[in-house]
């Protein structure tokens, strides 16, 4: 079979090399999986770099989310236990965590998902405890895990502000029904989501930019806000002033979605549900926004490395060339 592979640590553009390799084996517990779509995440360009906290031994094939067919023909969500990731062919995942494809949902669409979908619904739901009426800012509005959480919240009922860098990912948030839009590079964004809540500012904040993202998110929360950090896309990791924390009386968050895997797998489970049911009648639907056959999955995980891409961009083995599937 064919699979992506780094045998060095660096840029994923760089590093990544397409070879022919024999389909790995399950181990106890495990499953041979046939690929028929990967999720590209921004811990995929991290791991090539050896910059994420799971430092696969080398080599590895990364790709962390999949959409795969078990050998009796059912279609199922998984991550890849590593170093078989889901760039190539095949992959093995563990038994007991596969969740079923909603039926909704095409091969592409079911493996974006998994991880930012419940990324975002853990945090909006499980930390900040999100409620009907209140305003929710989302940095990064379109890109994956951004775009999520503004699908999730306006399905809470909340009114959603989305944060985007440009006129073109401004126009992906605002047509992913953001209620309020902000082009950071364009408009103040402190002064546009004040005026935006009358000076109020946002209940919950969704933060997975870090940096002046975070410094912008500490001067809009609200009163009884809550800032939930959930990843750090910039490359810098900020420092809360937790005495401007006490003085405005907001609670700062964090989210780590892998560690319900292990802590708290039935949450999982449940959340799965939530987002199937949430499917079902349209209410939430991932942005798949390049479909790229394997051959092209090291562009594709540089240019998400970049910063260039908006909603998804999904790996199809089966495709032959870069057109939609």
């Amino acid at each position: 079979m064919q699979a992506w592979q780094v045998h060095e640590l660096g840029e994923p553009g760089e590093v990544m090399r397409l070879a022919d390799v024999g389909r790995p084996a399950p181990g106890e517990g495990q499953v041979l999986l046939r690929v028929r779509a990967a999720n590209i995440n921004f811990p995929d360009a991290l791991m090539c770099r050896g910059q994420y906290q799971v430092r696969p031994p080398l080599p590895f094939t990364p790709g962390v989310e999949i959409c795969g067919e078990t050998e009796d023909g059912r279609r199922v969500i998984a991550n890849p236990a590593l170093p078989y990731g889901g760039f190539a062919e095949y992959a093995v995942a563990d038994a007991a965590a596969l969740l079923p494809a909603p039926d909704a949902l095409d091969d592409a669409e079911a493996a974006a998902l998994h991880i930012g979908y419940q990324t975002a619904w853990f945090a909006l739901h499980r930390r900040a405890r999100l409620e009907a009426g209140e305003t929710l800012l989302v940095h990064a509005a379109a890109g994956g895990v951004g775009s999520a959480a503004v699908q999730l919240g306006k399905a809470a009922g909340a009114t959603v502000i989305g944060v985007a860098g440009g006129a073109d990912k401004a126009a992906v948030a605002c047509d992913l029904g953001c209620d309020v839009v902000i082009d950071r590079r364009e408009q103040d964004v402190v002064a546009a989501v004040k005026e935006a809540t009358g000076g109020r500012g946002a209940d919950v904040v969704f933060d997975p930019v870090g940096g002046e993202a975070y410094t912008q998110s500490a001067k809009t929360v609200a009163f009884e806000g809550r800032i939930v950090i959930v990843g750090f896309a910039s490359g810098t990791i900020p420092s809360p002033g937790l005495n401007h924390a006490l003085i405005k009386n907001y609670a700062i968050l964090g989210l780590h979605w892998g560690l319900y895997n292990t802590k708290n797998p039935k949450l999982v489970q449940h959340c799965h549900e939530q987002l199937t049911e949430l499917a079902a009648r349209g209410a939430i639907k991932p942005l798949v926004s390049e479909r790229v056959p394997l051959a092209g999955a090291a562009d594709a995980v540089q240019r998400v490395a970049d910063g260039v891409t908006t909603g998804r961009v999904t790996v199809l083995p089966s495709l032959e060339n870069g057109a939609a599937a």
